[in-house]
C-alpha cells in the first residue's frame, strides 16, 4: 500500500518564503555564521530562507534575472519579504573596474524597476526591504587589489552615493530601506566588521542580522509554527494531528 494511502494524505504543506536577492555578500549569507543562515535558524518551522545571491552581479544583471527567479503565481508562492542588497560592484570605480561599474542615476533606476517589477507580480513594498552597501576599508581593500595585480578598484565616499541613492529609491518607492552604509560607521571604527575591506566577518554577519531582523519579524510575525510541537501529537491516533487543518 502505498504511503500517502496508508497514511490518508492531508493536503501539501505551503511553507511560506523569504527571499534574499544580492551579490556576494547575499551568497556568502548561508556560511557559518552568516546573516542568511541566522534568518534561516531564527525561522525555522516558520519559513524557508531562500538565498538568491550571485557573487559579482550588480544591479544591471539582476534587473535581467529577477523575473526568472519569481514569476506571477499563486497567492500562496508569494514570497513574506524579499531583500535586495546590492551596490558593492556597482559602486566599483569605472576606470578600474568598468565591467562591474554601473553609473549612479542607472543603478537608482534599477533599483526602482525591481520594485516595481516585484509589485507587478503582487509583491507589495511593504515586503521588500532596500540594504545599501556596505561601507569599504580601502587600506584593507586594496592589499586584496594588489594580490589580484589591480589597483584600488573602489571608494569609500563613492560607495555611499550609492547607498544615499539606495535610501532615495526606498523613499520614493515605500519600501524599508537599512542604511548599513552609515550604521556601520556611526562613531566607531567599521573595519572589524570587514574580512577583506568588502566582504563581511562574522562581526560584520552579526551586526546585518541584529539590524536587518527587526525589519523582516514586523513581515512574519503572523506566521505561525508549522506542524505542532511534538508533545501535543495525539499519540493513539498521531494523524489526526498531523493531518488536520490546524497544522500549528
Amino acid at each position: 500500500m502505498a504511503l500517502c494511502e496508508a497514511a490518508g494524505c492531508g493536503s501539501a504543506l505551503l511553507w511560506p518564503r523569504l527571499l534574499l536577492f544580492g551579490d556576494s555578500i547575499t551568497q556568502f549569507s548561508f556560511q557559518r555564521g552568516g546573516w542568511g543562515a541566522s534568518l534561516a535558524d531564527k525561522l525555522v518551522r516558520k519559513c524557508d530562507v531562500l538565498n538568491r545571491g550571485f557573487s559579482g552581479y550588480n544591479t544591471r544583471w539582476a534587473k535581467i534575472i529577477l523575473p526568472r527567479l519569481i514569476r506571477k503565481g499563486n497567492s500562496l508562492d508569494i514570497p513574506v519579504a524579499v531583500t535586495i542588497f546590492f551596490g558593492a560592484n556597482d559602486s566599483a570605480l569605472k576606470d578600474e573596474n568598468p565591467k562591474q561599474h554601473i553609473p549612479l542615476e542607472e543603478y537608482a533606476a534599477n533599483l526602482k524597476s525591481m520594485v516595481q517589477y516585484l509589485k507587478s507580480v503582487d509583491i507589495p513594498e511593504n515586503r521588500v526591504i532596500l540594504i545599501t552597501p556596505t561601507p569599504l576599508c580601502e587600506t584593507a581593500w586594496e592589499k586584496q587589489c594588489i594580490i589580484q595585480g589591480c589597483k584600488l578598484n573602489r571608494l569609500n565616499s563613492v560607495v555611499g552615493e550609492y547607498a544615499n541613492a539606495c535610501l532615495q529609491v526606498a523613499q520614493d518607492c515605500g519600501t524599508d530601506v537599512l542604511d548599513l552604509w552609515a550604521l556601520m560607521q556611526d562613531g566607531q571604527d567599521f573595519s572589524s566588521y570587514l574580512s577583506d575591506g568588502l566582504h563581511l566577518s562574522p562581526k560584520g554577519n552579526e551586526f546585518l542580522f541584529s539590524h536587518l531582523w527587526p525589519l523582516i519579524e514586523k513581515k512574519v510575525s503572523s506566521l505561525p509554527l508549522l506542524l505542532p510541537y511534538w508533545r501535543d501529537v495525539a499519540e493513539a491516533k498521531p494523524e489526526l494531528s498531523l493531518l488536520g487543518d490546524g497544522d500549528h
